[in-house]
């Protein structure tokens, strides 16, 4: 569905820009309450009627343009040394838009996966930090969700000022960016944030960058060949599964008495045991047929929201609660592999949900073979409560068997097309070249959770999307700080290979661009939520190196970062740059945290116990890695272990989730590294 309402939104949007217009327009990232970056050259386009010359006024600036055989127009504004207003800006041809409460300032691009579309009402402080937003000098656009194949000219969203009414749905590392560079800088800040939740590198890349990239080029052709191709492979597998079920009997039976299945009554002498996630399958259950699902769900108190189900089915099931029919998937509702997997939530509206004994049932029609519930997505639950285990089941009807020959034809659904916010330049297309070239003063990413399994890929990913977006917009290069990923998953009994550790290397070696900078992060994650909650001091670190590189505001703004080693007597002596005024241990907690929604911690066990700093592995040629101590000797570490007589490598904080203490005395915390280069476990991974 997602992908359906991209191309109905596609084809609105390039029809408002792509044809000839009577009136002038612009995109709707020139807005009311908009803020246009201070700079010499700040670009303003919308589109007219082919040969009508518009003009921009702006505080007593002004600049004339003419609309091009398209209909298109752009020319630019010397906004570089205005106050912050705010202002009007008036843009005139044959008819008038006039744009209020335009100030002038710093804007930042906040973009990536997940945690940077973490809002602001979910983090740790949200309640204080909501109330005290009021803020009219800084503002949010947020870009709405659009992957598409096709370049965009126009996004969704309006520019918005912090208040308590709105900041609660501000991005929430964005927010605390902002705000630490409003309060230092006394200006306006304002933030595009165009990110979305589980999404690759390469779907924020263009694809005329990913073209330079042989694998990448390979793997993106064919994801938007999937893509492509998926309605009429959708089309062939239901035209094929309706001759295949005429021919073979196998067409469903209209149930006569649904309450005699799904109600709240029913006996259940006679309905059989079967155990999910897992095929629908036991003694008495048919092969072939119509098969009922029951359970009794208990809900202790009245939900004053919706009530979300989970029900991840590959099968055509209708479900119901407390005897009402909720949804029906058929075959023509296939969306691939193995039918329908549906991983939910569809929601029950508060009133239709009891306290106490609710009954949920589901009809499965399974024409060829029993429905599974794949037990890879979780299995099913009703609320946060799992319902993993026992259920009861009751044939309605059987098939008779038919001939095997005749079972081998039965249609085999293709598999499920990808998402097409995970497909290369999709996102790009819709959310990023849309907002180009507006001026701005760089951009702040948060993402790599989605390309941790191909870690190694991501040391070319990664530096080709920065390049390629300093490239589309023509900008020299400009600023772009990314947040390295946080700690996250159980922690490791002994040291060892990490995809998470190689993605953050990757990361790091990302650095070798100019302009750049890396917030680190593997202090403040949470061992059960890849959404850690603490978003304020991600924020923060991210504005220190802004306001000390762009802003002539000279402070620490980065941990220590590894440099050199030498071995001397069995010892590896490691030196470090930005340790500014001295290394630290920083004290560690008898705690660390699983997760903080629900307040869950776990004991701290140390794998070092006697030494000052934790997080240190040494290795010698058998590349065997075993704990090491490690002790702050000025601006040097000092890492041994008498099981390594003789080391030849040392790693610190290379683990998914690692115990690790060594800062500086700005307590911002070292980056992980290692001094190694064995082969990384993702070395083979392509996207």
């Amino acid at each position: 569905m997602r992908f359906l309402f991209a191309l109905r939104f596609a084809a609105a949007v390039t029809g408002s820009f792509g044809c000839a217009w009577a009136d002038i327009k612009l995109p709707n990232i020139f807005s009311d309450h908009m803020v246009l970056q201070k700079s010499a050259r700040v670009p303003i386009w919308g589109s007219a009627e082919p040969g009508e010359e518009v003009t921009v006024s702006f505080n007593g600036v002004s600049a004339a343009a003419k609309a091009d055989a398209d209909g298109k127009w752009m020319l630019t504004l010397n906004l570089e040394d205005f106050a912050p207003g705010p202002f009007e800006m008036t843009v005139a041809g044959k008819n008038k838009i006039t744009l209020t409460e335009v100030v002038v300032g710093e804007v930042w691009v906040a973009s990536g996966q997940s945690n940077m579309q973490f809002i602001l009402k979910n983090a740790i402080g949200a309640e204080a930090e909501i109330a005290r937003s009021a803020n009219p000098l800084l503002r949010q656009f947020a870009v709405k969700t659009n992957a598409t194949s096709e370049s965009m000219d126009d996004v969704e969203g309006k520019w918005v000022s912090a208040s308590p009414e709105t900041v609660g749905n501000f991005t929430a590392v964005g927010y605390f960016f902002a705000k630490m560079l409003q309060k230092e800088l006394s200006i306006p800040v304002g933030l595009i944030h165009t990110s979305e939740g589980g999404t690759p590198s390469e779907a924020w890349t263009s694809a005329e960058a990913l073209d330079t990239e042989p694998d990448l080029k390979a793997s993106s052709e064919r994801l938007r060949a999937a893509v492509r191709d998926a309605p009429e492979k959708k089309k062939a597998f239901i035209d094929s599964m309706v001759a295949w079920t005429k021919e073979n009997g196998r067409e469903d039976k209209p149930c006569a008495d649904a309450a005699a299945y799904a109600g709240a009554d029913v006996s259940t002498a006679g309905w059989v045991v079967v155990k999910l996630p897992g095929e629908v399958a036991a003694p008495g259950l048919p092969q072939a047929g119509a098969v009922w699902l029951r359970k009794e769900i208990d809900v202790p108190t009245a939900p004053t929201e919706k009530f979300p189900l989970y029900l991840p089915i590959d099968g055509f099931d209708s479900v119901y609660w407390n005897g009402k029919l909720l949804k029906q998937t058929t075959f023509q509702d296939y969306e691939g592999l193995g039918y329908v997997r549906r991983k939910g939530p569809f929601d029950i509206p508060p009133e239709d949900v009891k306290v106490g004994r609710n009954i949920l049932a589901i009809r499965l029609y399974e024409p060829i073979s029993p429905a599974i519930f794949p037990a890879d997505t979780g299995g099913p639950k009703a609320g946060q409560v799992s319902q993993a285990g026992e259920w009861l089941a009751k044939t309605e009807y059987e098939f008779p068997a038919i001939p095997a020959e005749k079972m081998a034809t039965a249609p085999q659904p293709p598999a499920i097309p990808p998402s097409p916010i995970h497909v290369a330049s999709f996102l790009f297309n819709g959310m990023i070249h849309p907002i180009i070239p507006y001026a701005i003063r760089g951009v702040i990413w948060y993402q790599g959770e989605k390309n941790a399994s191909r870690s190694f890929q991501y040391r070319t990913a990664f530096p080709l999307l920065i390049t390629d977006w300093r490239n589309q917009w023509k900008q020299e290069e400009f600023p772009f700080y990314f947040c390295q990923l946080a700690n996250n998953r159980p922690k490791a009994a002994m040291p060892g290979e990490s995809a998470w550790a190689e993605l953050r290397e990757a990361q790091s070696m990302a650095l070798k661009l100019p302009n750049t900078g890396q917030a680190v992060t593997i202090d403040v994650g949470e061992a059960g939520d890849i959404h850690p909650r603490k978003k304020e001091e991600v924020g923060e670190r991210l504005a220190l190196i802004a306001l000390s590189k762009d802003y002539g505001k000279p402070s620490a703004f980065s941990g220590p970062v590894y440099d050199s080693m030498k071995v001397e007597r069995g010892e590896v002596i490691l030196s470090f740059l930005h340790t500014g005024g001295g290394l630290k241990a920083a004290p560690l907690p008898e705690t660390y945290v699983v997760k903080s929604l629900i307040n869950e911690t776990a004991p701290l066990v140390r794998n070092s116990p006697n030494s000052q700093l934790e997080g240190f592995a040494i290795c010698g040629e058998d590349r065997k890695w075993v704990w090491a101590d490690a002790k702050i000797n000025g601006n040097n570490v000092i890492v041994w272990s008498d099981k390594v007589p003789s080391p030849v490598a040392v790693r610190y904080a290379w683990a998914d989730n690692p115990t690790c203490n060594l800062t500086n005395d700005s307590g911002l915390p070292a980056s992980p590294f290692r001094t190694d280069d064995f082969p990384p476990v993702t070395l083979e991974a392509k996207y």
